[in-house]
């Protein structure tokens, strides 16, 4: 795709975009998540099983993504396979909602910010102060809200500045994020304060419930998750999110055009990402729970579970693991989420889905240089909507990824029946990749009842209405653009 005779170069290396995928992968969730949700929704069972069920799904779905990316070489991903295949109108929907699964990762991640000096700082405080105001009960300070504005404009710069400094600062960072990761888990196995016993109750347990009623630990089995419905609730709470839980190993495909490598690559660095994906989450998760005896109590007090439970094993220096771990985790989240969204912005601009001004090539550096700001301008809502905002974001990054998975399997059926190529095994994973992304959508936007935790919030639903009406604001002003 050229701009005024600019265009992207072929400067990623399998590394680099294995750590696209896998920084995007792992972001704040698994670090803060195992006490905000996945404790006391999943339980150390419920998530185990939810997990490794969501990255064999994606597996699944990933085979789509390899077989479409070698036909559709380009940056876009999804987009670019819709358009392909059923039209303009199509796409647009699915880049549109493309564009919020990728770039809400963005402002989620540094949200995070403010949770990881917090947790780090002790009763320091450092960033509570200048003004402040509350949010869904949370406060924001401006502290906090330079910080991570800082460094979203500081990342954005970054990627601006060319895909080659981009993929080297991102891989230094998955690296780091892997060690931390894995350190944890054999601290968590050969440690004598990790008990199995610990993990009680192992699916989880009715949160609010147990807040309403004061319980405490030695009472939490009188809320916990119990019998086939408490059991499937459990499971399905967190596997309804695993497409914002993986979401990232399908950026790999936004950046096709900068490869320079084989595309028979791609399977394998996609399942590579995912795999390593999976294990974070679930190590993260079940070690927070079986290095403390009272992880309920410190789950309802709101408190960082994984860095307490990584104290309690390993000291200072657990302390310090967990401030190194997620702070990779953040930066490669958003370094890599930056990278795809603009991407995936410049192609539907090269395309006349958005103004021209999004497809724009930056002369010195050869990146889409405006979408990036654009970018960097809408992540900058992340810090004044402060850390509650977390979980409206993992909803619209959820659904966003849905459709982009279901688009892709639907694309890979139609592209196998016109070139008359693949195999029976690829187009079984193509039907069951659609069919589990639409029992995403499903978990995530009906109330089913029985099942709590599962569906949207109202805040959620607030904001995907606000989202798609913004799309159709774009829509028509570019409709010209697909006659």
């Amino acid at each position: 795709m050229e701009n005024n005779g600019h265009k992207l170069q072929k400067q990623l290396s399998p590394t680099h975009v294995w750590a696209i995928a896998f920084g995007c992968v792992i972001g704040w969730g698994s670090f803060i998540n195992p006490g905000k949700k996945f404790l006391p929704n999943s339980g150390v069972a419920g998530t185990a099983i939810a997990m490794i069920l969501g990255a064999l799904v994606m597996i699944i779905i990933a085979r789509s993504y390899a077989y479409m990316v070698p036909k559709f070489p380009k940056a876009g991903g999804e987009f670019t396979f819709t358009k392909n295949c059923f039209g303009k109108t199509s796409a647009y929907i699915c880049g549109w909602f493309l564009v919020v699964a990728y770039l809400t990762n963005v402002p989620m991640n540094s949200t995070a910010i403010g949770l990881i000096v917090d947790g780090l700082d002790g009763s320091l405080d450092i960033l509570k102060f200048g003004f402040h105001y509350e949010i869904a009960g949370f406060s924001v300070w401006l502290g906090e809200i330079l910080l991570a504005s800082g460094i979203l404009i500081l990342f954005g710069y970054l990627n601006i500045l060319g895909v080659k400094k981009a993929g080297f600062v991102q891989t230094t960072l998955a690296i780091l994020l892997a060690t931390c990761a894995a350190t944890l888990c054999i601290a968590g196995i050969v440690s004598a304060k990790a008990k199995g016993i610990n993990m009680q109750p192992i699916w989880g347990f009715d949160k609010a419930a147990a807040i309403a009623a004061n319980a405490t630990t030695a009472e939490i089995n009188s809320y916990a998750h119990v019998g086939t419905q408490g059991v499937l609730s459990a499971i399905l709470a967190t596997f309804a999110i695993a497409p914002w839980a993986f979401v990232g190993f399908d950026t790999i495909p936004q950046a096709a055009e900068e490869f320079k490598f084989s595309y028979k690559k791609v399977m394998g660095i996609m399942a590579i990402a995912i795999a390593f994906g999976c294990f974070v989450y679930v190590s993260n998760n079940t070690v927070a729970a079986a290095a403390l005896t009272n992880w309920p109590d410190r789950v309802m007090a709101g408190e960082w579970v994984l860095l307490i439970a990584a104290t309690e094993l390993l000291g200072t220096f657990g302390k310090v693991l967990i401030g190194v771990g997620v702070s990779s985790a953040v930066l490669s989240g958003i370094m890599g989420f930056y990278l795809a969204s603009s991407r995936l912005m410049y192609s539907m601009s090269q395309d006349g889905f958005l103004p021209e001004w999004f497809g724009r090539i930056d002369e010195r550096h050869n990146t889409p240089k405006n979408a990036m700001i654009f970018c960097i301008i809408v992540s900058l809502s992340g810090p004044i909507l402060g850390r509650e905002a977390l979980g409206w974001f993992v909803d619209m990054s959820a659904i966003g990824a849905s459709i982009g998975y279901f688009a892709t399997c639907v694309a890979t059926l139609k592209t196998m029946k016109k070139d008359g190529d693949g195999t029976s095994s690829l187009k079984s994973m193509a039907i069951l990749g659609a069919i589990f992304s639409g029992i995403f959508m499903v978990l995530q936007l009906i109330p089913i009842p029985g099942l709590s935790g599962v569906h949207f919030g109202k805040e959620s639903y607030i904001m995907l209405i606000i989202w798609i009406a913004i799309g159709v604001v774009f829509y028509a002003k570019q409709r010209k653009s697909f006659k």
